[in-house]
């Protein structure tokens, strides 16, 4: 792979910068300060760059159905408008418990927004609470998965037919055989990122099929093959990344948020929190799913 051209776009300071995800409609990257509740949307072609504040703290956004996005919120989904600026509630995990909240997801071929909790404060011998959850279209929300205690980094195989799904407290990536009307199936290794000194963040697949994991600890981005093989580290200029996403013209841009201040990570250099673009991939990434309700 050549070498890439990494810079960060624009101003933004995010404590902790989230789930970008590209609206190939509306042409510009969406993305999130999940601690201070904030979604931001940057079109590209302007530089408009618009900030939205939605209730503390935020898991994860992705594009809906018109001028929109889903959203994870601690507890529940809603769809966030942004010419009305209303958030409608979509419906909830059933959870109440202050230490399991919402964070990552990511929409499947079918529309459904698949996201996943972290437990915080848990000691090693109290049982998970939370998992991995669905919303329907149609507002339906159903558990998938109740074993995963920090989920990060859900998405798929250009199939659609393999979720990826980190755990990132256990350090490893699982893969899934995935149906969007049912359950999971065949849970295995993937990835394990002991060696990176470093629990895997955020993920996308691109279009041969491959999958970029964010080395959040270790400021790396590695690029694994579709059978679990390391391709390629890409050393960033931050000290903490999150999470990444294609987009851009013709998909061929990588986009990455990171953290200034979180609640376990302070950044020590001036552009932590900020947002970065990476231009120079031989490679495209895959079409972003929309939420379909």
């Amino acid at each position: 792979m050549p070498h890439l051209d990494i810079r960060r776009l624009g101003t933004t300071r995010d404590q902790l910068g989230e789930s970008p995800c590209w609206d190939d409609e509306a042409q510009a990257l969406c993305w999130i300060d999940a601690l201070a509740g904030t979604v931001h949307r940057l079109r590209l072609a302007t530089g408009t760059l618009e900030s939205h504040a939605l209730p503390a703290p935020l898991g994860a956004i992705a594009p809906a159905q018109g001028d929109a996005v889903v959203v994870a919120l601690r507890h529940g989904f809603g769809r966030y408008d942004f010419g009305t600026r209303r958030l409608t509630m979509l419906g909830d995990i059933g959870l109440s418990d202050l230490d399991v909240r919402l964070n990552d997801g990511k929409c499947d071929a079918a529309g459904n927004f698949v996201a996943g909790t972290m437990h915080m404060n848990r000691p090693a011998d109290v049982p998970v609470r939370g998992g991995l959850y669905r919303l329907s279209p149609a507002g339906r929300v159903e558990q998938l998965a109740d074993d995963i205690g920090f989920a990060n980094g859900p998405c798929f195989s250009p199939d659609g037919r393999t979720l990826y799904l980190a755990d990132s407290l256990a350090r490893v990536i699982w893969a899934y055989d995935y149906d969007p009307r049912g359950p999971l199936s065949n849970k295995r290794s993937f990835v394990e990122t002991h060696g990176f000194e470093s629990g895997p963040d955020g993920a996308t697949v691109d279009a041969e099929g491959f999958v970029w994991s964010v080395l959040v600890r270790a400021a790396r981005l590695a690029r694994f093959s579709p059978s679990g093989e390391l391709e390629r580290l890409v050393p960033l200029p931050l000290t903490y990344p999150t999470s990444l996403c294609f987009g851009g013209p013709g998909l061929r841009q990588l986009y990455v948020t990171s953290i200034s201040r979180s609640a376990r990570l302070e950044g020590r250099l001036p552009q932590d929190g900020g947002l970065f673009v990476l231009d120079g991939l031989p490679v495209a990434g895959l079409p972003t799913q929309r939420f379909g309700g």
